[in-house]
């Protein structure tokens, strides 16, 4: 990946707004143009799609720049879409859209069509909410300027080029040098993190240090896996602010796929304050914005589909809606060849309503507190407890995961793994991020990319990422940041295999 370049990202932008006039973005355009497009036809992206499809970094330009607005946040999308005259509406010419004006040869007429039809360009983008319509002079400031800056921001930033089918239901080829590729469904935010002696009652002082990173369950969860070497894409919602930038700056310096994160116009991405003590034990208070969360909208569309459908795994965390939660695995419960699922428990509302799809949930991870909380008429008396009251319910396997033990319970296994003797906290936020994992990292391993079966775990694999979560305690006030490599779990491995 290219660093992230201000200073190339304004370079692009002003060469795409000045290719809007007249016609729009062509190959002819590109060809016969005044303007000194080399710092476009120099980009990695560019170039990579000209190598792999055995054409010019000219003519790779339009198709490109194309699946790039795709990616974008629907008003970025429907902006460039219109004033670059990408036709990304062309083909399909939804109704109450007339393709001729949208993408007409004069700019001025563009512009006008975008203003007048912007509510149902929004709602055919899946914009949930619509923003108000500007009219053409506003247009042409800070919307503009935002919507050019964000194309312009993925074009530089982007290493690989992924092909124009992804957009339309074929997932990308797997990078070579991964194990399997998982999909991650949860939120990310900002982390605000006060690491103190003791947590204060509500009248008490305690003196600490503070630090905001990259965070969430989502996040953490995909941030850990990519470290194993899994090729992760992450489903999450993001504000159109600084913290949102910073979110994907992060993920993609990880190597985590974030062509399925939607960014959220004029919204501010949620922050998360923890308050964590010298034990490791952590206090949580969760700060959101509505209009950060997923919606159906996203679930329907071709690359998400086809992210769940080509997946090798999919772990969802019940930080999203419950709604997104059911669409989310009803849709892994309807493919004939569904990928492996695991869902991280969460204190939520109403969680009767998850019991129907628990059968299709292979592995069901969380602290005790967390999956007492699932089943709130019975009080968990103890982890194997709980982890049986939710295999009668229909999951398949319950991982009680806490203080860096684990207590495993499936109709094949019953397993209560200790502390590891280099377990020196009592916990450490988004250990559990890194026993799930781990734990896809096992099963993607030991699994042939042409067996029949699915792969299920053992006593090893657990014990593997059991010692993952050991891994974690370099915690050091960036949770995703202290996530383990290969190297790190089985170096804990062989040391406790040392002192037995």
């Amino acid at each position: 990946m290219v660093p992230h370049d201000d200073t190339a990202i304004v370079a692009i932008r002003n060469i795409l707004t000045r290719l809007c006039k007249r016609s729009g973005l062509s190959s002819d355009r590109l060809n016969t143009t005044e303007i000194d497009v080399d710092p476009l036809l120099d980009l990695p992206v560019v170039r990579r799609y000209a190598a792999v499809h055995g054409t010019t970094p000219l003519a790779a330009v339009p198709p490109v720049v194309r699946e790039h607005a795709r990616r974008l946040p629907p008003t970025h999308r429907v902006i460039t879409d219109a004033e670059l005259a990408l036709g990304l509406l062309r083909d399909t010419a939804p109704a109450g859209i007339d393709p001729t004006s949208l993408y007409s040869q004069d700019l001025g007429t563009r512009r006008e069509y975008l203003s007048a039809h912007w509510r149902r360009l929004h709602e055919i983008a899946g914009a949930d909410p619509i923003p108000p319509a500007p009219t053409v002079r506003s247009l042409r400031a800070t919307p503009e300027r935002r919507a050019f800056t964000a194309l312009a921001a993925l074009l530089v930033t982007g290493s690989v080029y992924r092909d124009d089918s992804a957009a339309h239901g074929t997932i990308r080829p797997r990078p070579r040098g991964t194990v399997g590729t998982l999909t991650v469904v949860g939120d990310a935010v900002i982390d605000h993190i006060y690491r103190v002696d003791t947590i204060p009652d509500a009248r008490g002082f305690a003196r600490g240090r503070f630090s905001d990173n990259p965070g969430g369950k989502g996040l953490n969860r995909a941030v850990a896996a990519a470290r194993l070497g899994i090729d992760v894409r992450l489903v999450t919602t993001i504000g159109d602010d600084p913290a949102g930038q910073r979110i994907l700056d992060y993920l993609r310096a990880e190597r985590v796929d974030t062509s399925l994160v939607k960014v959220v116009p004029q919204a501010t991405t949620p922050i998360t304050a923890l308050i964590v003590s010298r034990t490791g034990i952590a206090g949580t208070i969760f700060c959101e914005d509505d209009r950060i969360r997923l919606t159906g909208t996203e679930l329907i569309g071709p690359a998400v589909r086809a992210a769940l459908t080509e997946t090798d795994a999919v772990l969802v965390t019940l930080e999203p809606p419950l709604p997104i939660i059911e669409q989310v695995l009803t849709a892994v419960q309807a493919l004939p060849d569904r990928p492996t699922l695991l869902l991280a428990a969460a204190e939520i509302d109403s969680p009767q309503i998850l019991y129907r799809y628990l059968s299709v949930v292979d592995y069901l991870i969380g602290s005790t507190k967390e999956l007492d909380s699932m089943v709130p008429e019975i009080a968990a008396r103890s982890g194997p407890h709980i982890a049986q009251q939710l295999q009668m319910l229909g999951a398949r396997t319950v991982c009680v995961v806490e203080d860096f033990g684990c207590t495993v319970r499936s109709d094949r296994v019953a397993l209560d793994i200790p502390r590891f003797q280099a377990a020196a906290l009592t916990d450490v936020p988004g250990s559990r991020g890194a026993f799930s994992a781990a734990l896809v990292y096992r099963l993607l391993t030991a699994t042939k990319p042409d067996a029949d079966t699915r792969r299920i775990a053992d006593e090893k694999d657990y014990n593997w990422a059991t010692a993952a979560m050991v891994a974690t305690q370099s915690f050091a006030g960036d949770v995703p940041g202290a996530m383990p490599t290969v190297d790190e779990v089985d170096r804990i491995i062989r040391l406790t295999a040392e002192k037995h």
